[in-house]
């Protein structure tokens, strides 16, 4: 099951605004909803589904230099943005399933690989010692078709094989996305490029 087409590009989406200004039914509630309620200094807002509201990169990042990647942890999406400027996409995820998995701060990627092998970690093998040791390639591996290792040793950005996870805090510190989506992300990032998890 392929998931929908949740993504414009840049260009797409000015395109669609500027056709007889169908701004509103676009940015409709169901399309780019908030799902946060208030929160305060010590207690981040609750999000109840993920939150495809679309963000400011200038918010984040000093530069688009290598491309910039958005992880929100609370509303389960990521963002991206190319660059040129010319590519902004959101795609659901997965996030850790504790606030003691979860890492946030400015990383890049390090690394790319498609067709993965998986290692548990030490921390993962203390908490679960039935785990296989090893997982290689194919349908089995949890970090499904493609991933990208960032400069935090152990943390990554990857796809996963269980579709069920995303939306849901289901990892054990890094960041899932369906399959189709990490291909996409795998094609238009790079090594370099920069990465904030908030």
């Amino acid at each position: 099951m392929t998931s929908p087409n949740r993504f414009l590009t840049r260009r797409q989406f000015g395109k669609t605004l500027g056709a007889a200004s169908l701004a509103a039914p676009l940015l409709s509630p169901a399309m780019l909803r908030a799902q946060a309620t208030v929160g305060t200094e010590t207690e981040p807002p609750e999000y109840v589904s993920n939150a495809f509201v679309t963000k400011r990169w200038q918010d984040h990042f000093e530069n688009r230099r290598n491309g910039v990647i958005l992880v929100d942890t609370y509303g389960r999406v990521l963002h991206y943005w190319s660059e040129d400027g010319e590519t902004y996409m959101i795609f659901p995820t997965s996030v850790p399933v504790s606030e003691s998995l979860t890492r946030r701060g400015r990383t890049s990627i390090v690394r790319k690989v498609e067709g993965p092998e998986w290692r548990p970690t030490p921390n993962m093998l203390s908490r679960d010692p039935d785990l296989p040791r090893y997982v290689g390639p194919g349908p089995e591996n949890p970090l499904g078709t493609h991933a990208m290792y960032l400069s935090w040793q152990y943390y990554r950005i990857h796809g996963t094989n269980d579709t069920r996870k995303i939306g849901r805090q289901a990892s054990n510190g890094c960041i899932g996305l369906y399959n189709e989506d990490i291909a996409t992300l795998f094609e238009l990032a790079k090594v370099g490029t920069q990465v904030l998890l908030v």
